[in-house]
């Protein structure tokens, strides 16, 4: 076991499923936590606790990710679990998750919890940035290789989640039932000795489905790289892709009204424009004008994590928390207005309310993940986050 751990140097360093299970990759407070309430004769004890992203910010957003590996973990597990619908857009304070049943069933899985929708979220929210800022140009996750192999199929569900068009990585484009989606490498191009020679191999090898997305910048200038790769596949060119890096591409924006203008003036005014290579937010809102697709790296899968705190707030039936947190059981309310609301559970529902903390699907009933990218989609259409 120690080897498939990465200890000594002879595996990855991963935890396997049986480990996480088990509650081995837990903090080591609550195992200690956990022999002490034993000896009291405490460990069943009942409690309730909820998930919230705590922050002074008040219009501070974010998608919940991450629900569908609760709730494997969950299985089997002595608790009623309540969340939201994967994939809805919450805010600071609002409960996305809570738990009830005996501390003891569950308190060793607290740091499994976080981790799996902490990172997950933050992905997801991410990519909805992106999104929001693409509007419908097409929005490829390419981040995959920034982050660790082992969660490379939980970055890409993530992203497509929160509103990418495709993913890079076959793997997880499989699990989510997508073609995967990629262009070709400077490898291709270095080891081949040219642009017009990767993309008549390219053509000429690869099944004609798959679009003929050429990379331009690995030895020529933009607007001539653009114009060798259209002249060499005309009739099957479908994008070229600019991947100039940060010291090179100046006014990157500049440089691709270049490509673009050549390229319509040569008569490619079909061939669309793909930039990727450390694109952004605000590198998306700068070149809309003229780029067609984005293919978005760390700024998707190293997305600043969500940084929710899970917390009692109510034992044995009374109301208790710690400071700065509000006790009592709550409900998380959509508003016709398609905002949120916080209400105490003794409380009635607000008149057209809805309630969103819903039981937690088994890993079995699970929705579609392109079911829960379309839940995104429409918040962020609409503006009605939580409907």
């Amino acid at each position: 076991m120690a080897g498939e751990n990465g200890e000594n140097g002879r595996g990855f360093n991963t935890a396997s499923h049986a480990e996480i299970k088990g509650a081995e990759v837990a903090d080591v407070y609550f195992h200690r936590t956990m022999e002490v309430l034993r000896a009291r004769g405490a460990e069943n004890t009942p409690v309730h606790i909820e998930v919230t992203l705590k922050s002074s910010n008040p219009d501070e957003w974010f998608v919940v990710a991450g629900l569908d590996e609760v709730a494997l973990l969950l299985e089997g597990v002595e608790v009623e679990a309540r969340a939201v619908r994967e994939g809805t857009i919450c805010h600071p304070h609002e409960p996305v998750l809570t738990l009830s049943g005996p501390y003891g069933a569950f308190a060793e899985h607290e740091t499994a919890i976080l981790g799996f929708l902490c990172q997950a979220s933050g992905v997801a929210t991410g990519a909805a940035r992106c999104r929001i800022a693409a509007g419908v140009k097409r929005l490829i996750s390419f981040g995959a290789r920034r982050m660790h192999p082992s969660i490379t199929p939980m970055i890409e569900r993530a992203a497509y989640l929160g509103g990418c068009d495709g993913v890079a990585v076959e793997l997880a484009a499989r699990r989510i039932g997508i073609p995967a989606t990629g262009t070709l490498p400077h490898a291709l191009v270095l080891i081949l000795g040219s642009t017009a020679e990767a993309a008549e191999a390219f053509d000429e090898v690869i099944p004609p489905d798959v679009n003929r997305t050429i990379l331009i910048d690995t030895f020529d200038d933009e607007k001539f790289g653009a114009l060798i790769a259209a002249e060499a596949i005309p009739d099957s060119i479908f994008a070229v892709r600019l991947d100039t890096p940060g010291t090179r591409r100046g006014d990157f924006l500049g440089l691709m009204r270049e490509v673009r203008w050549e390229l319509d003036r040569a008569g490619y005014s079909h061939v669309k424009i793909f930039a990727s290579g450390g694109i952004g937010v605000e590198d998306i809102l700068r070149l809309n004008p003229v780029c067609d697709a984005y293919g978005v790296g760390g700024s998707i899968a190293a997305a600043p994590m969500i940084d929710y705190s899970l917390d009692i707030v109510e034992v044995a039936g009374e109301p208790r928390a710690k400071r700065g947190v509000r006790s009592g059981r709550k409900r998380l309310v959509a508003l016709e207005d398609g905002s949120h609301a916080v209400v105490s559970a003794e409380a009635g529902l607000p008149p057209g309310s809805r309630e969103l903390l819903q039981p937690l699907p088994s890993p079995d009933e699970l929705p579609d993940v392109s079911e829960l990218r379309q839940h995104v989609m429409f918040q962020i259409d609409t503006g009605r986050f939580g409907l």
